[in-house]
């Protein structure tokens, strides 16, 4: 059955250009990749990834090529385009990703990380690590932006950081960014 809310807000959504992705501050080149073996850019993303509520809630795996020369630190943050506010919905904002170790296994994005190093800033209500797709059945499909920043240097980042802070820690120290999008529908 139809879910009226859902229905209702249909044509409500953020946007892309809304996204971190499209701060004119963080525009710098594409020049390198990110991928996941669990789901094709622009595809499904399979319901194992689904939030807490509904589904297991566990990271997908990712894999980047190398990232430019000079690179200190990857920063990822992962997005809703499509949720009904006038902001994406934060999914992910994660700090201390070794650029040289090439992928993240599922499940590194929890909270607390299995991996030295990395810090998960402050997403949707108040939590930290990854909280998988939960859009309002009957809303259409959402797209889920994850976007990969290289950097510089490591951002100096206070505990529990948003993804405001995350940008502001970016600006000026990017090299480069990749980008995989992935798509979920509860209908």
């Amino acid at each position: 059955m139809p879910n009226p809310l859902g229905r209702a807000l249909r044509h409500r959504r953020a946007g892309q250009d809304s996204l971190v992705w499209a701060d004119p501050d963080l525009r710098v080149a594409e020049n390198f990749t990110l991928t996941s073996p669990g789901f094709d850019h622009g595809g499904p993303i399979p319901s194992r990834h689904r939030g807490r509520v509904f589904g297991a809630n566990v990271s997908p795996a990712l894999a980047w090529s190398a990232p430019p020369t000079g690179t200190d630190e990857l920063l990822l943050i992962v997005q809703d385009a499509d949720s009904p506010g006038r902001r994406p919905a934060t999914h992910a904002v994660t700090r201390g990703i070794d650029p040289g170790g090439l992928h993240l296994p599922e499940s590194a994005l929890v909270e607390p990380s299995p991996f030295e190093g990395l810090s998960h800033g402050r997403g949707p209500l108040g939590r930290l690590g990854y909280v998988g797709p939960a859009p309002i059945p009957s809303h259409g499909p959402h797209s889920y932006v994850f976007q990969l920043f290289a950097l510089d240097r490591r951002p100096d980042l206070p505990p529990r950081f948003t993804v405001d802070d995350a940008v502001g820690a970016m600006v000026g120290h990017l090299l480069g960014r990749a980008r995989l999008d992935g798509t979920y529908e509860i209908r």
